[in-house]
């Protein structure tokens, strides 16, 4: 255990902002399961956390961790209740082709999804219900972003993500290794008559549009639109709660033994 510096709190702190996170190639990590997951999973450049967090949890620092003090802590979080730990990692870069390679059979394509706690959501997801990766199109916030990577809980350390492509770019090359274009929109088809008529049996890309305006300018791009039912008076539902049934029924069709 060393004390960490002003400086190395300043530099953590500088990575809340997009700009110094592009700059440098790294990104911080807030909590207990996310410092777990990016030990596990991910990069990791040191870890920071108080004396206290580090003896509540020894397994995230055995490899030795920088001592905040807890104005450091709260200097540092971005929560309201911090859990006093931290962890500052290299950000991965992922080829479009490691998310649609020969045996994938579930993507995301993240259409212009700017809110960050939605996008960390829907990367959860992916993650939970099998994707094989996540493509975030041109528009897209940045999924370093700290409500990003704390909303994953940890699941942007489990799969390829692929930033800044067109989504043009990226339905061509999913088009192109045998993927279905799904779309999910309030105009489109029965989500449980497309799964019936087995619209779910081979390899699928789902695209998942902004939560304020959807994506008009890219629903021609899919192969089929497809609609969730509702049978109350919502007037719709949010994107990561729709992306979340999405994903569950078509992953269902597409591991029924599991």
């Amino acid at each position: 255990m060393v004390s960490a510096s002003v400086t190395q709190v300043k530099l953590a702190r500088r990575l809340n902002t997009k700009k110094f996170r592009t700059q440098t190639g790294e990104f911080l990590v807030e909590g207990a399961q996310c410092v777990r997951e990016a030990v596990t999973h991910g990069d990791v450049v040191t870890v920071l956390a108080s004396d206290e967090a580090a003896g509540q949890y020894p397994e995230l620092v055995a490899g030795g961790y920088e001592s905040l003090t807890e104005a450091q802590v709260r200097d540092l979080s971005d929560t309201v209740s911090p859990q006093g730990i931290f962890a500052v990692c290299r950000t991965p870069s992922a080829p479009l082709e490691e998310v649609l390679h020969n045996h994938a059979q579930l993507v995301v394509i993240c259409s212009q999804i700017r809110d960050p706690g939605n996008l960390g959501t829907v990367i959860r997801c992916a993650d939970a219900f099998g994707a094989d990766g996540v493509i975030l199109t041109q528009g897209s916030v940045d999924w370093t972003n700290p409500k990003t990577v704390r909303s994953s809980v940890g699941s942007i350390f489990h799969l390829p993500i692929v930033a800044g492509v067109s989504t043009k770019k990226a339905v061509d090359a999913a088009k192109a290794v045998g993927f279905t274009i799904l779309a999910s929109d309030a105009s489109g088809e029965d989500l449980s008559e497309v799964g019936a008529r087995g619209g779910f049996d081979h390899k699928v890309a789902w695209i998942f549009g902004n939560e304020a305006w959807g994506m008009p300018d890219d629903i021609d791009l899919a192969d089929r639109i497809v609609r969730i039912p509702m049978w109350g008076n919502a007037e719709s539902l949010n994107l990561s709660t729709a992306a979340a049934i999405c994903l569950f029924t078509s992953a269902t069709k597409q591991h029924p033994h599991r």
